[in-house]
């Protein structure tokens, strides 16, 4: 059996037709299309080039045409981009969900650190998988396996590129983040980490990034420690110096906060670990999909990556490794796909990253995580990070004016600033109510305990409402939410 590995470095990786590439990437295209106009519009110094190179197939399947480019390679060079205020009405029509009405009113989606929508280039190539080449992959030579397997690889490698990985190798596809965390606990902390070694976290957290090692501390006697926030709500750096020691093996932490929406400086954590030797794991859920994440600049040794978060279907994530970190760590499921040879009484395995992928994995759901991938790029995650700068700034701003709002996290003014996104709490209402009132006029936003209840207990509150905004989203949108809050705050007011 052919392994995505064996088959890209032999070079046989089957490519798919002129023609069948053409009908695959026609919405991305058209897209870029817009993109290119939008760009041409906010600076005149941005050019714009959109490249596709494939390779032709005879009736065998062999290619004729000698070019190894990728499927829908897409090339957008900005020199300077001055304006980005007009990007969330420009997309809005891209993402075909945010056109309707909820409980009569105009929908306004605010729950994006929870899900994000999907656009229309991401939704119409997983429908070209699904109607035109649906097969499964590494495991046939017809043409439909051929193509599959071809389009899946090439969406591997727009992940690596938008990460900008050393290599395709490095990326591991898996469910999620939590199913990416989980795996980096049963197999390189398993091997790793003994009795008495330190784990250092925070009390920030999202579950995913604490239960796992709870398990394998309870397992393997390992030692536990949580960083506490500063007086900003940030992740408190003088504290995680205090904790580290010779004995400390891993520092896992979150990248942004789900709730808190601080960023933790990575280059003096990543610093601070090395100096005795301890890896580091980001929990990127909330980077990746709204800034540049360079893997090769931030120094850490594990990310990990929910597709759902970033214009991606659900049901896909990834785990970027360090190759040389990968290749010792040992396989954590055991199927077909992640082995070599195979005998009655014992096996051999694949190298990274088909070790960590047993079984037949989500083919369209990776599919779709590349053209996510291909999306964000075109838009440029500088632009996408300077309009989510700009509006999350905004949404801080006008809820701060909402009186009896406590928004937790930082300020935008304070030295790292703060994603778009606001948690907050309003005395004596629940986040529950608040959210249920809002859902009447449209709005849609997240109320709980936002998968951080170690948190909430921190910040002596049972659950916060979140607003959280992306690419799609407006000033405008920010304006009908604070307005429609006022109402629901006064409602409660009168009861």
């Amino acid at each position: 059996m052919l392994t995505a590995e064996k088959m890209m470095m032999r070079g046989t990786a089957p490519c798919v037709s002129r023609a069948e590439s053409t009908s695959t990437s026609s919405s991305l295209s058209a897209f870029h299309g817009r993109v290119a106009s939008y760009k041409s519009h906010t600076s005149p110094s941005v050019a714009y080039l959109g490249r596709r190179r494939v390779r032709q197939h005879d009736h065998t399947g062999a290619p004729i045409a000698a070019s190894r480019g990728r499927l829908s390679s897409f090339v957008v060079a900005v020199q300077a981009v001055e304006k980005t205020r007009n990007l969330g009405a420009d997309l809005k029509d891209e993402f075909p969900i945010l056109n309707q009405d909820v409980n009569s009113k105009k929908l306004v989606y605010l729950d994006n650190a929870a899900t994000s929508q999907k656009p229309r280039a991401v939704l119409e190539t997983m429908e070209k998988y699904y109607q035109g080449y649906n097969s499964n992959v590494h495991r046939g030579v017809h043409a439909l396996s051929a193509k599959s397997t071809e389009m899946y690889e090439n969406a591997r490698q727009s992940v690596a590129k938008f990460i900008n990985a050393s290599s395709w190798r490095e990326i591991v596809y898996c469910r999620n983040a939590t199913e990416a965390i989980n795996l980096v606990a049963n197999t390189w902390g398993q091997e790793n980490l003994k009795e008495g070694d330190e784990i250092v976290l925070s009390v920030m957290e999202h579950h995913s990034n604490l239960v796992p090692w709870q398990l394998l501390a309870q397992r393997n006697k390992c030692v536990l420690k949580f960083v506490q926030l500063d007086e900003n709500e940030m992740l408190d750096m003088a504290h995680l110096r205090s904790l580290v020691t010779p004995r400390t093996k891993l520092v896992s932490l979150a990248h942004v906060s789900n709730t808190l929406g601080c960023l933790i400086p990575t280059d003096e954590v990543v610093s601070i670990a090395k100096a005795v030797g301890a890896k580091v794991l980001l929990d990127c859920c909330q980077s990746v999909p709204h800034m540049k994440v360079d893997v090769q600049a931030l120094g850490a040794d594990f990310i990990v990556a929910s597709g759902h978060k970033m214009c991606a279907p659900t049901g896909i994530g990834f785990l970027w490794g360090k190759l040389e970190v990968l290749e010792t760590m040992p396989p954590w499921m055991g199927g077909g796909e992640m082995i070599q040879d195979v005998d009655l009484e014992v096996s051999t395995y694949a190298g990274p990253p088909s070790r960590f992928e047993a079984g037949t994995p989500a083919i369209g759901e990776a599919i779709g995580l590349g053209a996510a991938c291909e999306y964000l790029m075109a838009l440029g995650m500088d632009n996408v990070h300077a309009y989510e700068q700009e509006i999350g700034d905004y949404l801080y701003q006008e809820l701060s004016k909402v009186p009896n709002v406590r928004i937790f996290g930082p300020k935008p003014t304070v030295a790292g600033g703060r994603a778009a996104l606001c948690s907050f709490h309003v005395e004596g209402v629940h986040a529950n109510d608040i959210s249920m009132i809002l859902d009447q006029s449209g709005i849609a936003i997240r109320s709980g305990h936002h998968c951080t209840q170690p948190l909430h207990k921190a910040l002596g509150v049972n659950a916060t409402a979140r607003a959280s905004l992306y690419i799609y989203n407006t000033k405008e949108e920010v304006d009908v939410f604070v307005a429609a809050l006022k109402e629901t705050l006064a409602f409660f007011t009168d009861l």
